[in-house]
This record gives structure tokens, sequence and C-alpha cells, in this order.
């Protein structure tokens, strides 16, 4: 249904890698610990087997990074050019609660910028694919697909925040304290980002570390809804700098006249 000829491959190579977390996800799994002490399972490990696969038999020619194999010589130079960005788990943590929010995230990266992303949360049924030349769409739990849109923050009205299950820090209720009236939505995953892009919340503030993997695809679905991922200087979060695996901290947001950096000065 897609214009960009490699989006309905991927949201497939995405299905394919769900149905393989959730044959993990049925029964007992193994829990290991990474060097950074965050946790692995066997499910980020077959999702990956099963993404990088596709992505290498669909496009050749373009080099992949993904969460579970960064040890890759030259990666630090992809940055200029085109390559994959793959999380095939992220909210592991949350997968580990057993609370379905955690996704399967694939994202092509062009010259720094998320020009195609998908995001599949297999537990709820819900997909998200973007690209450059087909906006944002969302096919939900029924099956059916639609044109996704970012709000419009009404002034005067309490922000919809969308906040970590996981993660939370001193630095965000500073934030909040600036931000006035709101009300808190709690996600996982890089869920929080599709909200902004469905246009059910108004903005997710990421003020605690994550990675590249973590938000480039969803990066694209917000963006493609007219939305916006910014540093705390009101730049694009960007994904250029491939020798560095940490993102800034950003604000995700939809349409909105405020002007964010104004709130860490």
């Amino acid at each position: 249904m897609f214009t960009h000829p490699l989006l309905d491959d991927v949201v497939t190579l995405a299905v394919k890698a769900g149905e393989a977390v959730m044959a993990v996800y049925a029964r007992d799994f193994s829990i290991e610990e990474k060097a950074d002490s965050s946790p692995l399972t066997e499910a980020d490990q077959a999702a990956h087997a099963i993404i990088v696969a596709g992505l290498k038999e669909l496009t050749p020619g373009i080099p992949i990074l993904s969460e579970e194999e960064t040890d890759l010589p030259g990666c630090e130079t992809w940055g200029t050019s085109a390559y994959w960005l793959v999380d095939p788990l992220d909210g592991t943590k949350e997968f580990i609660k057993r609370n379905g929010e955690f996704t399967v995230n694939i994202a092509l990266i062009d010259a720094g910028v998320a020009v195609l992303g998908v995001v599949y949360a297999p537990v709820l049924a819900w997909m998200y694919a973007a690209s450059s030349m087909d906006g944002a769409h969302k096919k939900d739990e029924n099956g059916v697909w639609m044109p996704l849109r970012c709000a419009e923050h009404a002034e005067g009205t309490p922000w919809r925040v969308v906040g970590s299950r996981s993660h939370s820090g001193d630095s965000l209720g500073v934030f909040l304290q600036k931000l006035g009236a709101y009300e808190m939505l709690p996600m996982g995953s890089s869920l929080k980002l599709c909200l902004v892009a469905e246009g059910k919340a108004d903005i997710y503030p990421r003020l605690g570390p994550t990675s590249l993997w973590d938000t480039a695809a969803a990066q694209c679905v917000v963006e493609a809804t007219g939305g916006k991922v910014v540093t705390l200087d009101g730049q694009a979060l960007s994904y250029a700098n491939t020798g560095e695996f940490l993102n800034p901290f950003f604000i995700a947001h939809g349409r909105s006249a405020v002007s964010w950096p104004v709130y860490f000065e």
C-alpha cells in the first residue's frame, strides 16, 4: 500500500520479528545482563537475527547497525550516507514485566535523517509505518490502516505528557514545574513517541539516556505527522554521529508555538 519501494517489505519483516518475540514471550525465558547492565533476552537475539537477515536480502549494499551488533568496523563513518538502524526489541524491561509495551523498531537513515520508520508492538497488534514519501500510518488491532496526524496543543489546556514507565529523574520534575498544568500518560518503549505521532499526547520530554536505535524509527513516524523531535537547543535529533551511540536529551512534540529551549536556559 505504500509508495516507498521498501516500506511494505520492512513492515512484513517487523511482523516476522514480532512473531519470534512472541514465541519467547509465551514461555519462560532466560535473562542475561549486558556490559552496561541492561537486560538481554532470547527474544532480542531472535528478532535481531531475523531482521538482519531480511535487510541483507532486501538491500545488500546498505549496512546495518543494531543494538545487538554494535562492534562493526568503520560504522562511525556511516552517518554521512545510508544505513539501517535497528532495535530488535525496544523496551526489554517492559517485555520482562509482560505488560505488552515493547516494540520492534526498524529505521532507514540517510545523511543523518530517518527517512523510513517502522514500529511494531506485537502484543498490542499496533503497527506504525512512515516514510518521507508516504507520511505516517497506523494499523490498529483490527487490521485497519489509518493516516496519522499529530495534535496541536490548545493554549490554556493541560499538556498531555507521555512519560516512561521505567525511567524518571529530577530533571523531568523541574521541566514539568515550568510547563504548568499537565496530565501524565505512562507508556513504555518507543510507543511514547508514537502517542505523540497519533495525537494522543502533546509532548514527550526525554531527559535521560537513550540510544540511536531507541528513537530513529519512531522519530520518522512523528516527523511524518508534522511533529518534531528536537534536542534541548531546538535542533532536530540527528543520526549522523554513528561514532557515538547515545542521543542527547530531547523533546518530542506535536504542533506547538512553544520554543522549548527557553525551558532549559
